[in-house]
């Protein structure tokens, strides 16, 4: 048991990078190559099974603003002398028809999917960069790596937790896995998730503002997004809720003005 203590310690010490822009340490016990690896078959699996749009103004949209905002990336990874966290980063843009499928993303490794189903929502170029800022943010903070150590400590401790039980009466222990599940669940890993969410709010703003778009329309982008309303609560969400994102935008806007050029 005490070993398992002192591996979890030790991995919390050496797992630990910065999220650039932000400065937040994150844990991180999962290489780029092995994300990547599994991004890129998570991504092929994607489109195959999926109506990729290959012509059109809408391509040509989602393919312009995304070169936009990938360079802005690589320019302030650059300029912070970070570029060796994107080294191996091979941008590539689809538009997938899916009109009820409101979302996009961004692979680790600078893969990028748009779904139809966003753009009445982005409804012009600056619109869309909020989007893509944000997906491209979730990339180069490296938040899908963090995810998946999260979930390893996670996994780790839960099974130091059914150890430290293993001499109690089956109800016990029944009740106190129930308990650190949900613990875990709702304490920890939403969240995180919650974090992330906001974290690559304001490095996308950044973002959007060093590729020449005005941070300060993201805030009508995601009041258009929260028209559609949500019933789940915050603390049961991965996301924060819509007035939660909008107010921490406002609070974001003037350190991304600060690098915006008309």
């Amino acid at each position: 048991m005490k070993r398992i203590i002192t591996l979890l310690a030790v991995l919390f010490v050496i797992g630990c990078t910065t999220v650039p822009i932000t400065g937040r340490r994150q844990l991180s016990l999962v290489s780029d190559s092995q994300v990547s690896q599994l991004s890129a078959q998570e991504y092929q699996q994607t489109l195959q099974k999926s109506t990729v749009i290959t012509t059109g103004a809408d391509v040509q949209l989602v393919r312009t603003v995304g070169v936009q905002i990938s360079k802005a990336a690589e320019a302030f990874l650059r300029d912070s002398g970070l570029e060796s966290e994107i080294a191996g980063y091979a941008w590539e843009f689809n538009l997938i028809k899916e009109d009820q499928t409101v979302n996009a993303f961004c692979m680790p490794g600078g893969k990028i999917v748009v779904y139809t189903g966003i753009l009445p929502y982005t409804k012009d170029a600056t619109g869309l960069a909020v989007v893509l800022g944000h997906e491209v943010a979730h990339a180069i903070a490296k938040h899908g790596a963090e995810r998946m150590s999260q979930e390893m400590i996670a996994q780790g401790a839960g099974t130091l937790t059914s150890i430290l039980v293993s001499n109690k009466s089956e109800q016990t222990q029944q009740l106190v896995m129930t308990a650190y599940g949900l613990g875990s669940q709702y304490g920890v890993l939403l969240p995180y998730s919650r974090k992330h969410e906001l974290e690559a709010d304001r490095i996308g703003l950044i973002l959007m503002a060093r590729a020449g778009y005005d941070p300060n329309k993201a805030v009508a982008f995601w009041q258009r997004m929260s028209a559609g309303g949500s019933s789940t609560p915050e603390f049961m969400s991965t996301h924060p809720s819509d007035a939660t994102r909008i107010n921490d935008l406002q609070k974001y806007i003037p350190e991304a003005m600060q690098y915006y050029k008309k």
